[in-house]
């Protein structure tokens, strides 16, 4: 068991999640000590010995910070380093345990550095390896024409339909297998939303120039359902200045010729089809109900309906694979051409099936994770992708991290923005969490909606006064400032 006291002046969540790289959540305790003091600031306690380095070796170039979170960060680089020579192992995200590292780069980058000084400050600051550093600094570059809405009255709409045909094993979205009469309580719930929404962002002078329908799956939706979701988004909202709508089709097995037929006569331009492996065992073994030839067959039908932009998402790490399976997934799903492809590394999140079944998964497959890893970089490279979208997520395997693919002009506009928070993302349905921007302020406030939808459904008015409340009277106020 390792103990780790921090100065009570250390937020002790960060080094929680810090020590949860190296360790299993039962092998560690966190707590604070007054008596540490600035001299100190932190010790590791392994076996009764204690491990106490000079606190000023963790300053970045040895020099005293003056700021609370300069302390913070010499404390993580000192655990980090205590923890590694103790472990044997180094994650590649150094202490970074954040979600969006490329906005670090991004703000470094405004502030003047060049490329040459911001990878040496990665490196000596956050303690990341070479291949992560060139990989920020690659989607940085892959995202820079897209990265800023061209009208700070533009925003992005996300519309949440929140059912799947079945739940994977690693899921802990709020996706729900729900019989029809729900679904159809769903949507009149959500066409009211959609209504409040309208109102409030054409009063304020607003529009979205970006349209994301994801879930779960909406197209477990029937043709009639989708047709009228459709039909009351583009009524109630301006889209003349839309430049992307995309509609999440995850599951093959809910993609029909009647569908597309839909989709496309609503000039819908980008689709996702999402195989997560092209093992069929494996599939199976997620709780997946489609096969490799229908995902197949999924994407012939798109692209014979005239759908011009298609994503692909897969998988590494998923149960019962290894590196070769990975590969061959992937080599499968490269063949088929999409314009995107976005490769995760598996979450294996508190709530999911697989956590329950084996809390220590994500610490078992850290060598095979490396090799999917490399690999991933390797092919889609030598198949003209480029990088242009990352996100991590806490309890990953083996640490890495999400990368989105595209082929050089066709990245998402929603991804990008998504990730860049600068732009106000407006999101309706259950579990949506709208994110609220004040460029001028630097800030982002969030508004979530319930998660659960039979809750959703129940409270809807309340959810229309809380979007009231925390999304259109602060972007009122905030307007009224700005001119």
């Amino acid at each position: 068991m390792y103990q780790i006291r921090i100065w009570e002046n250390i937020p002790w969540q960060e080094i929680q999640a810090l020590a949860m790289l190296f360790l299993p959540r039962e092998a560690f305790t966190v707590t604070t000590d007054e008596a540490l003091g600035e001299s100190q600031s932190f010790s590791v306690v392994f076996e009764g010995r204690e491990i106490a380095l000079p606190q000023e070796r963790f300053f970045y170039r040895g020099c005293p910070p003056s700021h609370p979170k300069e302390w913070k960060n010499a404390v993580k680089r000192g655990v980090y380093e205590t923890l590694a020579l103790q472990t044997g192992y180094r994650p590649p995200w150094g202490i970074l345990t954040g979600v969006k590292p490329v906005k670090i780069i991004r703000e470094l980058e405004e502030k003047g550095m060049d490329l040459f000084r911001i990878r040496s400050f990665m490196e000596e600051y956050y303690l990341l390896e070479g291949e992560k550093n060139q990989l920020l600094l690659e989607t940085l570059q892959g995202q820079a024409s897209l990265s800023l809405p061209g009208d700070e009255r533009a925003i992005g709409l996300y519309v949440g339909i929140p059912f799947c045909p079945t739940r994977c094993v690693y899921c802990s979205f709020p996706s729900n297998v729900a019989s029809q009469e729900q679904v159809a309580l769903y949507l009149e719930a959500l066409e009211k939303e959609i209504d409040f929404t309208a109102e409030g962002v054409k009063e304020l002078g607003l529009w979205p120039d970006c349209v994301y329908i994801g879930g779960g799956t909406p197209t477990s939706l029937s043709p009639l359902q989708l047709d009228r979701l459709f039909d009351r988004i583009f009524r109630r909202f301006d889209l003349s200045g839309c430049r992307e709508f995309t509609l999440e089709a995850g599951r093959p097995d809910t993609i029909t010729k009647e569908k597309l037929k839909v989709i496309r006569d609503w000039h819908i331009g980008r689709i996702s089809i999402n195989p997560q492996s092209m093992n069929q065992k494996t599939l199976r073994a997620i709780g997946r109900a489609h096969s490799p030839d229908q995902i197949k067959q999924a994407n012939e039908m798109a692209r014979e309906a005239g759908i011009g932009h298609i994503n692909m998402d897969v998988i590494a790490g998923l149960p019962g694979e290894e590196a070769a399976d990975f590969v061959r997934t992937l080599q499968q799903v490269l063949d088929m051409s999409p314009e995107n492809l976005t490769v995760h590394t598996l979450a294996v999140k508190r709530a999911s099936r697989l956590r329950q079944e084996d809390e220590h998964y994500n610490f078992k497959k850290q060598e095979s994770m490396e090799e999917m890893i490399r690999q991933s970089r390797a092919l889609t490279r030598q198949a003209g992708y480029i990088p242009y979208y990352l996100y991590r997520q806490k309890y990953m395997v083996g640490n890495y991290e999400n990368v989105g693919y595209a082929k050089p002009g066709e990245q998402c506009v929603y991804n990008i923005r998504t990730m860049d928070e600068r732009q106000t993302m407006i999101a309706l349905g259950a579990g949506g969490i709208s994110k609220i921007c004040f460029p001028r302020e630097n800030r982002i406030e969030r508004s979530a909606n319930v998660s659960n939808y039979e809750i959703y459904i129940q409270r809807i008015d309340q959810m229309l006064q809380r979007k009231k409340q925390e999304v259109f009277l602060p972007l009122k106020e905030d307007r009224k400032e700005g001119f």
